[in-house]
């Protein structure tokens, strides 16, 4: 495996970027020729950046038997979306990002060869893409996803900074419902398209304070009928617990039939 730290500039955001790119290599005196690497696009949370998957789990050791690119990009406290307030982060997420990636390495474009996985904020961002483009990804896995109705969370919260950091990223959040960026009107969409969706994992640790969340949400999706496989236990919104689940959602992924022995 190799690490690759990569820095850009964006068009979309008009600011120097940096992603993590976790790279399978070819065998020693062989060559990858034109084959295109499966990838997983693996978001951050809230309060991280591109750099905490390395190091708060063992990703790189995870993926090594598998044939598995890993992209690790930075998108701030944007929720994964075009800030009301902001930067455009769910334009250079969805668009910019995987074009300028697959131009720097053999990454796949087909839908069979792509997906996303993401905790916390990043769980709400694995959900978004895949939904708003089931066409793009084969599977997506939120862990302690923060899979809310963000217009009820600021209406219900007593913390003015979250408010406000919420109308920053949404803007009016009494338009949010129903919204490209409402989650549970995403799903229902999804649901109603004639093309198969994609597969869907959920975890969630039942001490987690997105507890309550996550189980309002499995109970929608599986009400559309969209196939979502879900996991509860012990566990809390900790690294401990993320460093787990993303073992469990590895071996859940649809992978091409290319594992390394």
């Amino acid at each position: 495996m190799a690490l690759f730290h990569v820095n850009f500039f964006s068009d979309v955001l008009g600011l120097s970027v940096t992603m993590d790119v976790i790279l399978p290599q070819p065998a020693p005196g062989t060559r990858r020729g034109g084959q295109k690497l499966p990838v997983l696009w693996l978001l951050h949370g809230l309060s991280d950046d591109h750099t905490i998957w390395q190091r708060r789990t063992s990703i790189e050791r995870y993926v090594e038997p598998l044939n598995l690119a890993v992209v690790m990009p930075a998108v701030d406290r944007s929720f994964y979306s075009d800030m009301a307030h902001g930067n455009r982060y769910w334009t250079y997420i969805s668009e910019e990002l995987p074009t300028l990636a697959r131009s720097f390495f053999p990454l796949s474009a087909r839908r069979e060869d792509n997906f996303v996985a993401g905790l916390s904020m990043g769980g709400y961002g694995a959900f978004k893409l895949a939904l708003r483009y089931p066409t793009r990804y084969a599977a997506a896995a939120s862990l302690s996803g923060a899979l809310r109705n963000f217009a009820e969370d600021a209406a219900a919260s007593e913390d003015p900074a979250w408010v406000a950091e919420l109308g920053r990223v949404f803007g009016d959040l009494s338009k949010f419902e129903g919204s490209s960026n409402d989650i549970y009107a995403l799903a229902t969409r999804t649901a109603r398209l004639r093309t198969i969706p994609p597969r869907l994992y959920q975890c969630c640790g039942t001490e987690d304070f997105l507890y309550a969340d996550n189980l309002r949400f499995k109970a929608h999706a599986e009400a559309l009928g969209l196939p979502l496989t879900y996991e509860e236990g012990p566990g809390d919104h900790v690294w401990a617990y993320w460093d787990t689940m993303i073992q469990r959602v590895l071996t859940w992924l649809p992978l091409p039939d290319t594992r390394t022995a």
